[in-house]
């Protein structure tokens, strides 16, 4: 059975369609639509509801060899309330889950994980588990919030002061206050957009969202649901779990190089990487040259010959045309190749494009 949100009732009230997703029930979308969620996050804000995402806790004197053990990143280095993502592999190379981790503090850590792999994920770290250390699944403590979008900073801060907002991407204020409410502000999002991340108790999950909300109306900020948060990471070209990467695929076939350390001592799937030589396949941006949308899983072929397969796919409401993620051979990923995707046995045109399809204007 589907678990609720602590904003459910809010999402109900709103007019959200509710839809099953990832063991919970969630927002799709509200009356307003995706098309006009999606353009208010590129061009204003939106407010997500992201508590279905897992958190755990590791602690202990043995909590950074553990994280280097387990992880693809190097995060010896990191400082107090510094972010960074990293992939979790199995001994074959493949892809467990991708994930952020928090420095708290010293020998204290805060990881992000994804909603569908929360329980597999957990058992992963406990079964790898080592020394004096220790992982905690906290996930039920947390709700989470995502305010993104251009004014989103704006609007954040009409309810705090600046020493609660991070001063750089990919940090955290843990022991923040929002509208009078603890939290932590997390500068981070799946949008491909400035804005934060607030985790706070379910206890302030619905006053916390209704006093966003009241503080965004004169910037236009509004709640959006699934669909935008999937066509809004589309355009980011923002990797997803399931599509761009899975237990089969390792984290180079699908273009994350940035965020593995070959060049650290060891992790889980390191020997099988190395193993594999350079990858056999290449994650790349298709843009839709004929007609019609390309979804996922579909053929991807260069003079009748399948070449690869699309991972992801839709029409884009900002670019205002379709788009895909496909993991093709490395001979057909140059920028213009011409290529043809199977859809329903209809075969549609199509060229490779750098990737992000979208990216935000630096101010």
């Amino acid at each position: 059975m589907e678990l609720k949100t602590p904003l459910y009732d809010a999402h109900v009230k709103a007019g959200g369609k509710i839809v099953p997703f990832a063991g919970f029930l969630l927002p799709v979308q509200y009356e307003t639509g995706v098309i006009k969620e999606h353009m208010a996050v590129r061009e204003k804000a939106g407010l997500f509801d992201v508590s279905h995402m897992g958190e755990v806790l590791c602690q202990g004197p043995d909590a950074l060899a553990n994280l280097q053990k387990l992880l693809t990143n190097n995060f010896d280095n990191m400082v107090d309330g510094q972010a960074r993502y990293s992939l979790m592999c199995n001994e074959k190379g493949g892809c467990v889950d991708d994930l952020i981790v928090y420095k708290r503090g010293e020998n204290d850590y805060f990881i992000v994980v994804n909603a569908a792999n929360q329980d597999k994920d957990f058992q992963w770290m406990l079964d790898h588990q080592f020394g004096d250390a220790k992982f905690t699944n906290v996930s039920k403590d947390y709700s989470q919030i995502a305010l993104q979008g251009p004014k989103a900073m704006e609007i954040l801060r009409k309810l705090t002061t600046e020493d609660n907002i991070p001063k750089k991407y990919y940090h955290a204020v843990f022991n923040a206050e929002v509208a009078g409410m603890p939290c932590i502000v997390s500068k981070t999002g799946y949008t491909g957009e400035d804005g934060v991340e607030l985790y706070l108790e379910n206890q302030y999950a619905e006053k916390m969202w209704d006093k966003l909300l009241e503080a965004g109306k004169e910037e236009g900020l509004i709640p959006c649901g699934l669909g935008a948060r999937d066509t809004l990471r589309m355009e980011a070209a923002m990797p997803l779990y399931g599509h761009e990467m899975n237990d089969e695929i390792t984290p180079l076939e699908t273009g994350l190089n940035f965020a593995v350390k070959m060049d650290k001592p060891d992790f889980i799937g390191k020997a099988a990487i190395e193993a594999k030589g350079e990858p056999k396949i290449k994650r790349v941006g298709l843009k839709v040259t004929g007609r019609g949308v390309i979804r996922e899983a579909e053929d991807v072929l260069v003079d009748g010959k399948v070449v690869g397969h699309t991972t992801s796919g839709t029409h884009c409401p900002f670019l205002g045309y379709p788009v895909a993620m496909a993991l093709v051979d490395p001979k057909y990923s140059e920028l213009g190749q011409k290529l043809e995707v199977s859809v329903r046995g209809r075969s549609v045109e199509a060229e490779v494009v750098p990737l992000p399809f979208y990216k935000r204007a630096k101010k």
